[in-house]
Protein backbone atom coordinates (compact mmCIF):
# COMPACT_ATOMS: atom_id res chain seq x y z
CA UNK A 1 0.00 0.00 0.00
CA UNK A 2 1.86 2.97 -1.71
CA UNK A 3 -0.80 5.31 -2.41
CA UNK A 4 -1.28 8.46 -1.53
CA UNK A 5 -2.29 9.55 2.06
CA UNK A 6 -6.31 9.50 1.34
CA UNK A 7 -9.29 10.68 3.54
CA UNK A 8 -12.93 9.83 2.82
CA UNK A 9 -14.17 13.23 5.04
CA UNK A 10 -12.66 15.95 3.13
CA UNK A 11 -16.30 17.91 4.27
CA UNK A 12 -15.10 18.29 8.20
CA UNK A 13 -12.92 21.23 6.72
CA UNK A 14 -16.30 22.67 6.26
CA UNK A 15 -17.17 21.90 9.39
CA UNK A 16 -13.99 22.93 11.19
CA UNK A 17 -14.01 26.15 9.16
CA UNK A 18 -17.39 27.33 9.91
CA UNK A 19 -16.96 26.19 13.37
CA UNK A 20 -14.02 29.08 13.68
CA UNK A 21 -16.15 31.66 12.34
CA UNK A 22 -18.95 31.26 14.71
CA UNK A 23 -16.67 30.42 18.02
CA UNK A 24 -19.07 27.51 19.07
CA UNK A 25 -16.88 24.93 19.85
CA UNK A 26 -14.45 27.20 21.46
CA UNK A 27 -17.31 28.45 23.88
CA UNK A 28 -18.23 24.76 24.45
CA UNK A 29 -15.07 24.21 26.05
CA UNK A 30 -15.43 26.64 28.41
CA UNK A 31 -17.89 24.89 29.92
CA UNK A 32 -15.17 22.04 31.30
CA UNK A 33 -12.51 22.69 34.00
CA UNK A 34 -9.06 21.06 32.90
CA UNK A 35 -6.91 20.22 36.16
CA UNK A 36 -4.46 18.59 33.39
CA UNK A 37 -0.93 19.69 33.96
CA UNK A 38 0.05 21.79 30.43
CA UNK A 39 3.74 20.62 30.63
CA UNK A 40 2.26 16.80 29.89
CA UNK A 41 -0.51 17.22 27.68
CA UNK A 42 -0.21 16.95 23.93
CA UNK A 43 -4.01 17.94 22.79
CA UNK A 44 -5.62 20.90 24.48
CA UNK A 45 -9.21 20.59 25.65
CA UNK A 46 -10.43 22.79 22.52
CA UNK A 47 -9.05 20.34 20.03
CA UNK A 48 -10.44 17.25 22.23
CA UNK A 49 -13.89 19.06 21.89
CA UNK A 50 -13.54 19.56 18.06
CA UNK A 51 -12.57 16.03 17.46
CA UNK A 52 -15.78 14.64 19.24
CA UNK A 53 -17.57 16.93 17.51
CA UNK A 54 -16.62 16.83 14.47
CA UNK A 55 -16.70 13.04 14.58
CA UNK A 56 -20.32 13.23 15.57
CA UNK A 57 -20.83 15.54 12.58
CA UNK A 58 -19.52 12.56 10.24
CA UNK A 59 -21.30 10.09 11.49
CA UNK A 60 -18.34 8.12 14.10
CA UNK A 61 -20.75 8.21 17.45
CA UNK A 62 -18.77 5.40 18.96
CA UNK A 63 -15.69 6.09 20.95
CA UNK A 64 -13.83 3.36 19.63
CA UNK A 65 -14.22 4.89 16.49
CA UNK A 66 -11.64 7.49 17.39
CA UNK A 67 -8.90 4.92 17.51
CA UNK A 68 -8.87 5.10 13.48
CA UNK A 69 -10.30 8.58 13.18
CA UNK A 70 -6.80 9.58 15.10
CA UNK A 71 -4.71 8.98 12.02
CA UNK A 72 -6.88 11.15 9.67
CA UNK A 73 -5.25 14.28 8.90
CA UNK A 74 -7.88 16.11 7.11
CA UNK A 75 -9.96 15.63 10.85
CA UNK A 76 -6.61 16.84 12.50
CA UNK A 77 -6.31 19.84 10.35
CA UNK A 78 -9.87 20.64 11.04
CA UNK A 79 -9.80 20.52 14.76
CA UNK A 80 -6.98 23.12 14.19
CA UNK A 81 -3.69 20.12 14.77
CA UNK A 82 -0.18 21.32 13.16
CA UNK A 83 1.23 18.35 13.37
CA UNK A 84 -1.41 16.81 11.36
CA UNK A 85 0.24 13.24 10.93
CA UNK A 86 1.53 12.71 14.36
CA UNK A 87 4.86 12.67 13.51
CA UNK A 88 6.21 14.99 16.60
CA UNK A 89 4.40 13.15 19.27
CA UNK A 90 6.55 11.67 22.55
CA UNK A 91 5.85 9.10 22.52
CA UNK A 92 7.03 6.25 19.82
CA UNK A 93 3.53 3.99 19.91
CA UNK A 94 1.69 7.16 19.28
CA UNK A 95 3.94 8.54 16.05
CA UNK A 96 1.66 8.59 12.94
CA UNK A 97 -1.24 9.13 15.24
CA UNK A 98 -2.17 12.87 14.95
CA UNK A 99 -5.42 13.31 17.37
CA UNK A 100 -6.20 11.50 20.53
CA UNK A 101 -7.67 7.85 21.35
CA UNK A 102 -10.95 6.27 22.92
CA UNK A 103 -9.47 6.38 26.52
CA UNK A 104 -9.03 9.71 26.20
CA UNK A 105 -12.50 10.59 25.83
CA UNK A 106 -13.74 7.79 27.57
CA UNK A 107 -12.05 9.92 30.79
CA UNK A 108 -13.71 13.05 29.82
CA UNK A 109 -17.50 11.51 29.32
CA UNK A 110 -16.71 9.53 33.18
CA UNK A 111 -15.61 13.04 34.83
CA UNK A 112 -18.72 14.82 33.59
CA UNK A 113 -20.40 16.37 36.35
CA UNK A 114 -17.31 15.59 39.14
CA UNK A 115 -16.53 18.82 41.30
CA UNK A 116 -13.72 16.77 43.40
CA UNK A 117 -10.33 16.11 42.09
CA UNK A 118 -9.56 12.74 40.90
CA UNK A 119 -6.40 11.11 39.75
CA UNK A 120 -7.31 9.88 35.78
CA UNK A 121 -10.46 12.20 35.16
CA UNK A 122 -9.24 15.69 35.36
CA UNK A 123 -11.53 16.87 32.52
CA UNK A 124 -14.36 17.70 34.59
CA UNK A 125 -17.23 18.84 32.60
CA UNK A 126 -20.12 21.68 34.41
CA UNK A 127 -23.49 20.34 33.36
CA UNK A 128 -25.34 23.45 34.39
CA UNK A 129 -22.45 25.43 32.15
CA UNK A 130 -23.61 23.41 29.54
CA UNK A 131 -27.46 23.59 29.77
CA UNK A 132 -26.64 27.78 29.83
CA UNK A 133 -24.26 27.55 26.69
CA UNK A 134 -27.20 25.97 24.36
CA UNK A 135 -29.26 28.76 25.89
CA UNK A 136 -26.77 31.91 25.42
CA UNK A 137 -25.90 30.77 22.03
CA UNK A 138 -29.91 30.52 21.31
CA UNK A 139 -30.50 33.80 22.39
CA UNK A 140 -27.13 35.40 20.53
CA UNK A 141 -29.14 33.91 17.35
CA UNK A 142 -32.23 35.86 17.97
CA UNK A 143 -32.53 38.49 15.80
CA UNK A 144 -33.09 42.61 17.25
CA UNK A 145 -36.62 42.87 15.95
CA UNK A 146 -38.03 39.47 15.92
CA UNK A 147 -41.68 40.31 17.12
CA UNK A 148 -42.01 37.09 18.70
CA UNK A 149 -40.17 33.77 19.38
CA UNK A 150 -42.09 30.21 19.67
CA UNK A 151 -40.69 27.37 21.18
CA UNK A 152 -42.07 23.72 20.81
CA UNK A 153 -40.81 21.84 23.53
CA UNK A 154 -41.41 18.17 23.71
CA UNK A 155 -39.60 14.48 25.23
CA UNK A 156 -39.00 11.70 23.49
CA UNK A 157 -37.81 8.17 24.40
CA UNK A 158 -34.27 7.06 24.41
CA UNK A 159 -33.89 3.38 24.83
CA UNK A 160 -31.38 1.79 27.47
CA UNK A 161 -30.03 -1.78 27.37
CA UNK A 162 -28.12 -2.17 30.47
CA UNK A 163 -28.34 -1.40 34.22
CA UNK A 164 -27.84 2.46 33.69
CA UNK A 165 -28.48 5.46 36.40
CA UNK A 166 -32.36 5.84 36.54
CA UNK A 167 -33.57 3.42 34.27
CA UNK A 168 -37.48 2.93 34.47
CA UNK A 169 -39.93 0.92 32.47
CA UNK A 170 -42.02 3.14 30.66
CA UNK A 171 -45.54 1.47 29.59
CA UNK A 172 -46.35 3.53 26.70
CA UNK A 173 -43.19 3.03 25.09
CA UNK A 174 -42.90 -0.17 26.58
CA UNK A 175 -39.11 -0.68 27.25
CA UNK A 176 -36.51 0.52 29.41
CA UNK A 177 -35.77 4.10 28.67
CA UNK A 178 -34.97 7.77 29.94
CA UNK A 179 -37.08 10.67 28.16
CA UNK A 180 -35.08 13.32 27.50
CA UNK A 181 -36.45 17.14 27.68
CA UNK A 182 -35.59 18.98 23.93
CA UNK A 183 -36.83 23.04 23.53
CA UNK A 184 -36.67 23.82 20.15
CA UNK A 185 -36.76 27.12 18.25
CA UNK A 186 -37.80 26.32 14.76
CA UNK A 187 -34.24 24.32 13.45
CA UNK A 188 -32.38 25.78 16.69
CA UNK A 189 -31.29 23.88 19.63
CA UNK A 190 -32.29 25.65 23.11
CA UNK A 191 -32.22 22.80 25.70
CA UNK A 192 -31.15 19.20 25.42
CA UNK A 193 -31.93 17.48 29.07
CA UNK A 194 -31.75 14.04 29.95
CA UNK A 195 -34.51 13.05 32.21
CA UNK A 196 -35.82 9.60 34.02
CA UNK A 197 -39.28 7.84 32.58
CA UNK A 198 -40.55 7.92 36.06
CA UNK A 199 -42.58 10.94 36.37
CA UNK A 200 -43.52 13.97 34.47
CA UNK A 201 -40.93 16.52 35.75
CA UNK A 202 -43.64 19.06 35.90
CA UNK A 203 -41.35 21.49 38.45
CA UNK A 204 -37.76 20.46 36.32
CA UNK A 205 -39.99 21.69 32.84
CA UNK A 206 -40.97 24.70 34.68
CA UNK A 207 -37.47 25.81 35.64
CA UNK A 208 -35.79 25.41 32.45
CA UNK A 209 -38.87 27.23 30.93
CA UNK A 210 -37.99 29.98 33.12
CA UNK A 211 -34.23 29.95 32.69
CA UNK A 212 -35.08 30.43 28.75
CA UNK A 213 -37.79 33.27 29.19
CA UNK A 214 -35.33 35.47 31.93
CA UNK A 215 -32.75 35.47 29.28
CA UNK A 216 -34.44 36.42 26.11
CA UNK A 217 -36.43 39.05 28.25
CA UNK A 218 -33.05 40.37 29.26
CA UNK A 219 -31.93 40.81 26.02
CA UNK A 220 -35.11 41.22 24.31
CA UNK A 221 -37.25 43.26 27.01
CA UNK A 222 -40.22 43.55 24.37
CA UNK A 223 -40.29 40.49 22.88
CA UNK A 224 -43.28 38.12 22.69
CA UNK A 225 -43.00 34.39 23.87
CA UNK A 226 -45.17 31.87 22.49
CA UNK A 227 -44.87 28.20 24.17
CA UNK A 228 -45.91 25.32 22.23
CA UNK A 229 -46.55 21.76 23.14
CA UNK A 230 -48.63 18.76 23.27
CA UNK A 231 -50.73 17.21 25.90
CA UNK A 232 -48.48 16.25 27.75
CA UNK A 233 -47.63 19.96 28.56
CA UNK A 234 -50.83 20.38 29.35
CA UNK A 235 -50.74 21.06 32.85
CA UNK A 236 -52.22 23.65 34.88
CA UNK A 237 -49.18 25.03 36.58
CA UNK A 238 -47.33 25.81 33.51
CA UNK A 239 -50.10 27.57 32.19
CA UNK A 240 -50.42 29.02 35.38
CA UNK A 241 -46.23 30.18 35.54
CA UNK A 242 -47.15 31.41 31.64
CA UNK A 243 -50.14 33.63 32.33
CA UNK A 244 -48.12 35.38 35.60
CA UNK A 245 -44.98 35.76 33.10
CA UNK A 246 -46.88 37.19 30.31
CA UNK A 247 -46.38 33.97 28.55
CA UNK A 248 -48.54 33.06 25.45
CA UNK A 249 -49.02 29.39 25.20
CA UNK A 250 -50.42 26.32 23.10
CA UNK A 251 -50.94 22.98 24.21
CA UNK A 252 -53.07 20.06 23.45
CA UNK A 253 -55.83 19.21 25.16
CA UNK A 254 -56.61 15.67 26.18
CA UNK A 255 -59.95 14.54 24.97
CA UNK A 256 -62.26 13.54 28.07
CA UNK A 257 -66.33 13.07 28.27
CA UNK A 258 -67.33 16.51 29.42
CA UNK A 259 -65.17 18.04 25.83
CA UNK A 260 -67.11 15.56 23.72
CA UNK A 261 -70.27 16.12 24.55
CA UNK A 262 -70.30 20.23 24.40
CA UNK A 263 -68.71 19.42 21.15
CA UNK A 264 -70.76 16.69 20.03
CA UNK A 265 -73.12 18.78 17.73
CA UNK A 266 -70.38 20.16 15.52
CA UNK A 267 -68.92 16.33 14.98
CA UNK A 268 -72.73 15.35 13.83
CA UNK A 269 -71.79 18.52 11.45
CA UNK A 270 -68.86 17.61 10.35
CA UNK A 271 -70.17 13.97 9.89
CA UNK A 272 -73.61 15.00 7.57
CA UNK A 273 -70.57 17.19 5.36
CA UNK A 274 -68.61 14.16 4.87
CA UNK A 275 -71.40 12.03 4.08
CA UNK A 276 -73.15 14.55 1.51
CA UNK A 277 -69.44 15.31 0.23
CA UNK A 278 -68.37 11.58 0.11
CA UNK A 279 -69.53 11.10 -3.37
CA UNK A 280 -68.03 13.95 -4.59
CA UNK A 281 -64.55 12.44 -3.39
CA UNK A 282 -64.26 14.00 -0.02
CA UNK A 283 -61.98 11.55 2.70
CA UNK A 284 -62.40 13.76 5.20
CA UNK A 285 -64.34 17.18 7.04
CA UNK A 286 -63.14 19.39 9.50
CA UNK A 287 -65.71 21.60 11.72
CA UNK A 288 -64.15 23.93 14.00
CA UNK A 289 -66.02 25.05 17.78
CA UNK A 290 -64.70 27.68 20.42
CA UNK A 291 -65.70 27.50 24.06
CA UNK A 292 -64.11 28.46 27.41
CA UNK A 293 -63.26 25.49 29.59
CA UNK A 294 -62.06 24.47 33.03
CA UNK A 295 -61.43 21.36 34.20
CA UNK A 296 -62.84 20.28 38.17
CA UNK A 297 -59.14 21.03 40.07
CA UNK A 298 -58.26 24.14 37.84
CA UNK A 299 -60.51 25.95 40.04
CA UNK A 300 -59.80 28.63 41.49
CA UNK A 301 -58.92 29.48 38.04
CA UNK A 302 -60.50 31.26 35.55
CA UNK A 303 -61.77 29.02 31.97
CA UNK A 304 -59.74 28.75 29.44
CA UNK A 305 -59.89 29.78 25.63
CA UNK A 306 -60.46 25.78 23.97
CA UNK A 307 -60.73 24.88 19.91
CA UNK A 308 -62.20 21.79 18.83
CA UNK A 309 -61.21 20.40 15.57
CA UNK A 310 -64.38 18.01 14.79
CA UNK A 311 -63.01 16.03 11.69
CA UNK A 312 -64.61 13.00 10.30
CA UNK A 313 -63.03 10.69 7.85
CA UNK A 314 -63.75 7.78 6.21
CA UNK A 315 -61.91 6.00 9.33
CA UNK A 316 -64.83 7.46 11.92
CA UNK A 317 -64.70 10.99 14.28
CA UNK A 318 -61.37 12.26 15.43
CA UNK A 319 -62.11 14.97 17.38
CA UNK A 320 -58.69 17.06 18.77
CA UNK A 321 -58.97 19.73 21.34
CA UNK A 322 -56.22 22.72 21.97
CA UNK A 323 -56.18 25.24 24.60
CA UNK A 324 -54.88 28.49 24.68
CA UNK A 325 -54.19 32.05 26.14
CA UNK A 326 -54.00 33.52 22.52
CA UNK A 327 -56.62 36.45 21.87
CA UNK A 328 -59.14 35.08 19.27
CA UNK A 329 -59.20 38.04 17.51
CA UNK A 330 -55.19 37.39 15.92
CA UNK A 331 -55.93 33.56 16.04
CA UNK A 332 -59.00 32.75 14.73
CA UNK A 333 -59.51 28.99 15.23
CA UNK A 334 -58.83 27.01 12.08
CA UNK A 335 -55.63 29.13 11.96
CA UNK A 336 -54.86 28.64 15.23
CA UNK A 337 -55.06 25.29 15.01
CA UNK A 338 -53.93 24.22 11.91
CA UNK A 339 -51.32 27.03 11.36
CA UNK A 340 -50.27 27.84 15.26
CA UNK A 341 -50.47 24.66 16.70
CA UNK A 342 -49.51 22.05 14.06
CA UNK A 343 -47.11 23.40 12.99
CA UNK A 344 -45.29 21.95 15.87
CA UNK A 345 -44.87 18.94 14.27
CA UNK A 346 -41.39 20.23 12.53
CA UNK A 347 -39.75 19.66 15.91
CA UNK A 348 -40.27 16.19 15.57
CA UNK A 349 -38.46 15.96 12.41
CA UNK A 350 -35.12 17.97 14.58
CA UNK A 351 -35.49 15.52 17.49
CA UNK A 352 -35.55 12.88 14.37
CA UNK A 353 -32.35 14.14 13.27
CA UNK A 354 -30.66 14.12 16.50
CA UNK A 355 -31.18 10.52 17.54
CA UNK A 356 -31.42 9.31 13.86
CA UNK A 357 -28.31 11.15 12.34
CA UNK A 358 -26.20 12.37 15.53
CA UNK A 359 -26.97 9.92 17.62
CA UNK A 360 -27.72 11.52 20.54
CA UNK A 361 -29.65 8.54 21.98
CA UNK A 362 -26.31 6.50 22.40
CA UNK A 363 -26.64 6.41 26.32
CA UNK A 364 -24.67 3.65 26.59
CA UNK A 365 -22.59 4.84 29.78
CA UNK A 366 -23.32 3.95 33.31
CA UNK A 367 -24.10 7.05 34.76
CA UNK A 368 -26.79 9.67 34.17
CA UNK A 369 -24.18 12.87 34.19
CA UNK A 370 -21.71 11.10 31.65
CA UNK A 371 -24.79 10.32 29.04
CA UNK A 372 -26.12 13.70 29.39
CA UNK A 373 -22.57 15.21 28.48
CA UNK A 374 -23.02 12.94 25.65
CA UNK A 375 -26.23 14.36 24.64
CA UNK A 376 -24.63 17.60 24.91
CA UNK A 377 -21.99 16.59 22.36
CA UNK A 378 -24.21 15.23 20.10
CA UNK A 379 -26.11 19.16 20.18
CA UNK A 380 -23.30 21.04 19.61
CA UNK A 381 -22.86 18.68 16.30
CA UNK A 382 -26.25 19.36 15.48
CA UNK A 383 -25.91 23.18 16.19
CA UNK A 384 -22.84 23.17 13.58
CA UNK A 385 -24.96 21.20 10.87
CA UNK A 386 -27.48 23.92 11.38
CA UNK A 387 -25.31 26.64 10.99
CA UNK A 388 -24.11 24.80 8.12
CA UNK A 389 -27.23 24.57 5.82
CA UNK A 390 -29.29 27.51 7.05
CA UNK A 391 -26.19 29.72 6.18
CA UNK A 392 -23.62 28.70 4.04
CA UNK A 393 -26.23 26.14 2.16
CA UNK A 394 -29.57 28.62 2.02
CA UNK A 395 -30.74 29.45 -0.77
CA UNK A 396 -30.19 25.92 -2.49
CA UNK A 397 -31.72 22.73 -2.28
CA UNK A 398 -29.75 21.29 0.81
CA UNK A 399 -30.79 24.57 2.70
CA UNK A 400 -34.03 21.82 4.16
CA UNK A 401 -31.84 18.71 3.82
CA UNK A 402 -31.29 16.40 7.34
CA UNK A 403 -28.18 16.53 8.68
CA UNK A 404 -28.44 12.63 7.22
CA UNK A 405 -28.30 14.16 3.51
CA UNK A 406 -25.81 16.77 4.22
CA UNK A 407 -23.72 14.53 5.69
CA UNK A 408 -23.59 12.08 2.73
CA UNK A 409 -23.52 14.66 0.02
CA UNK A 410 -20.81 17.08 1.34
CA UNK A 411 -18.81 15.74 4.33
CA UNK A 412 -18.08 12.11 3.11
CA UNK A 413 -15.91 13.48 0.23
CA UNK A 414 -12.84 11.64 -0.64
CA UNK A 415 -9.50 13.74 -1.01
CA UNK A 416 -5.95 13.39 -1.23
CA UNK A 417 -3.86 14.90 1.40
CA UNK A 418 -0.30 15.95 0.65
CA UNK A 419 2.08 18.23 2.97
CA UNK A 420 4.49 20.90 2.28
CA UNK A 421 6.55 22.91 4.00
CA UNK A 422 4.00 25.89 3.73
CA UNK A 423 0.81 24.08 3.61
CA UNK A 424 -1.19 21.16 3.62
CA UNK A 425 -2.73 20.52 0.09
CA UNK A 426 -6.29 18.68 -0.39
CA UNK A 427 -7.16 17.90 -3.75
CA UNK A 428 -10.70 16.40 -4.08
CA UNK A 429 -12.11 14.47 -6.74
CA UNK A 430 -12.81 16.41 -10.27
CA UNK A 431 -15.39 13.73 -10.80
CA UNK A 432 -17.01 14.90 -7.65
CA UNK A 433 -20.91 15.33 -8.36
CA UNK A 434 -21.48 18.00 -6.04
CA UNK A 435 -18.64 20.36 -6.17
CA UNK A 436 -20.48 23.15 -7.45
CA UNK A 437 -22.32 23.11 -3.98
CA UNK A 438 -19.26 22.41 -2.23
CA UNK A 439 -17.38 25.32 -3.31
CA UNK A 440 -20.23 27.82 -2.84
CA UNK A 441 -20.45 26.35 0.97
CA UNK A 442 -17.21 26.59 1.33
CA UNK A 443 -16.81 30.45 -0.17
CA UNK A 444 -19.60 31.76 1.76
CA UNK A 445 -18.02 30.54 5.07
CA UNK A 446 -14.69 32.08 4.08
CA UNK A 447 -16.47 34.80 4.08
CA UNK A 448 -17.85 34.66 7.29
CA UNK A 449 -14.36 35.25 9.12
CA UNK A 450 -13.64 34.78 12.49
CA UNK A 451 -15.22 35.41 15.68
Amino acid sequence: MDGHRVSTDAGCLLVGELDRSFGITERFARCFNDRRNPDLIEHDLLTLMRQRVYGLAAGYEDLNDHDFLRVDPLLAAACGQDDVFGEQRRREEDRGKGLAGKSTFNRVELGAGLQSDDRYKRIQADLEQIEDFFIEEFVRSVKKRSPLVILDIDTSCAPIYGEQEQRFFHGYYDQYCLLPLFVFCGGFPVVARLRSADSQHLEDTIRVVEKVVKRLRQKRRRIKILLRGDSGFCRVELMRWCEAHDVFYVFGLPGNAVLKRICRGVMRSAKALMEYNRNKGSTGERLFKELRYRARDWKPDRKRRVVCKAECTLEGENPRFVITNLPAKGYPMQELYEQTYCARGDMENRIKEQFLDLKAGRISTHYVRSNQLRMAFSAVAYLLMHHLRSRALKGTEMETATCGTIRQKLLKVGAVVKLSCRRLLVSLSAAYPFQDLWKLAASRILRFGFG
